[in-house]
């Protein structure tokens, strides 16, 4: 036997090998996870989109609830004296009332609930395009009636132009324009004069305050010939209220072009009553109100233009145009807005 067939070499068979990926692998793991990112992705925008739209949409039915209630409130009182109002049997010697030739917008009674349409003009608000001012395509809407109903009267003491009331009132002071109301009829006055001390109402003619009275007598008919006029004595726990006066109307909140629904209400500023300078911003982004009215004995709503007697409007119909606070909350990177209506009956009107 040859000495080469006893040295034969044996090839080892578990040698281990270190292999790494492909450039191919690496670039199918890469677009793989890309994939992936991208899904997570488009789930979490679509989120944040849903929850932008919805925070959007909340808010947009959260500031037609608040408007509605607001707005609700002052059209359900129209006309409310505090007493029988039905009866329509309401005096007014405010100097400023159409009796006497007064045309200031809060001291007719006979308009308690007015309407006007876009591009009529408001006594009560100035048209145009400054903050605060309403804008022309809209309409507004006043409305009088009785506020809070504070106060009860003990003794009349009449011609002397006075009231002793039942107990002292936080609320009332001189130059507060007033309802007193018995269940014959409600008179309208301004305050000349109130003392705490002796609880005394004192209702008297002169410049004491603005706009002031142009009768002593509270009667019915309204008389303002002379300075005791039509005397007429409240009986025992006859209730004084406060005259409450607003108008509503879509204003500018800001020069570009922002609007909010906005209210104008009555201001005592020493001694004189008249409309605030400056209206309340109630809802923001109401961007449009439309009303109509329902008059008796008519089955349908029209538009102010088409009321013929407003003290036989019985309901109003507002619709608003709201947008969302977040400019951008929609797909398409706009405002979300929704129109909303509610019918409002005017409470004392509806037997």
């Amino acid at each position: 036997m040859s000495s080469s067939s006893k040295h034969r070499v044996i090839p080892l068979r578990n040698s281990t090998f270190t292999r790494g990926f492909t450039l191919i692998e690496l670039m199918i793991a890469m677009i793989l996870g890309l994939v992936v990112i991208a899904g997570v992705t488009s789930v979490f925008l679509a989120g944040q989109q849903s929850f932008r739209s919805n925070n959007a949409l909340a808010d947009v039915e959260n500031g037609s609830r608040i408007a509605f209630e607001l707005m609700s409130r002052d059209i359900r009182a129209a006309g409310l004296t505090g007493c029988d109002s039905t009866s329509n049997r309401v005096a007014n010697v405010l100097s400023n009332s159409p009796s006497n030739g007064g045309t200031d917008w809060w001291a007719n009674w006979g308009n308690a609930l007015h309407g006007y349409d876009a591009g009529v003009a408001d006594p009560a608000v100035t048209t145009g395009t400054g903050v605060g001012q309403r804008v022309a395509t809209t309409d507004s809407l006043e409305i009088i009636s009785a506020g809070n109903l504070p106060v009860t009267i003990q003794e009349d003491k009449e011609p002397a132009a006075n009231f002793k009331l039942n107990a002292p009132s936080t609320t009332l002071q001189s130059g507060d324009v007033i309802i007193v109301c018995s269940p014959d009829h409600a008179t309208i006055v301004q305050i000349s004069n109130y003392n705490n001390n002796n609880v005394t109402v004192v209702h008297n003619t002169g410049g004491v305050v603005s706009p002031g009275n142009c009768s002593k007598g509270l009667g019915y008919p309204t008389d303002c010939s002379s300075t005791n006029g039509n005397i007429y004595t409240f009986p025992p726990n006859s209730v004084i209220a406060g005259l409450t006066a607003s108008d509503w109307y879509i204003g500018n909140y800001n020069t570009t072009g922002g609007r909010s629904l906005y209210r104008i209400g009555l201001v005592n500023t020493g001694g004189t009553k008249v409309a605030a300078n400056t209206p309340q911003e109630m809802v923001r982004n109401v961007t449009d109100m439309q009303i109509t009215y329902l008059q008796n004995p008519n089955t349908s709503f029209v538009p102010a233009a088409s009321v013929t007697d407003w003290s036989q409007v019985v309901a109003a119909r507002v619709t608003l145009k709201l947008e969302s606070t977040f400019q951008r909350a929609s797909v398409n990177a706009t405002p979300i807005a929704r129109t909303y209506s509610a019918t409002t009956t005017v409470r004392n009107r509806v037997l």
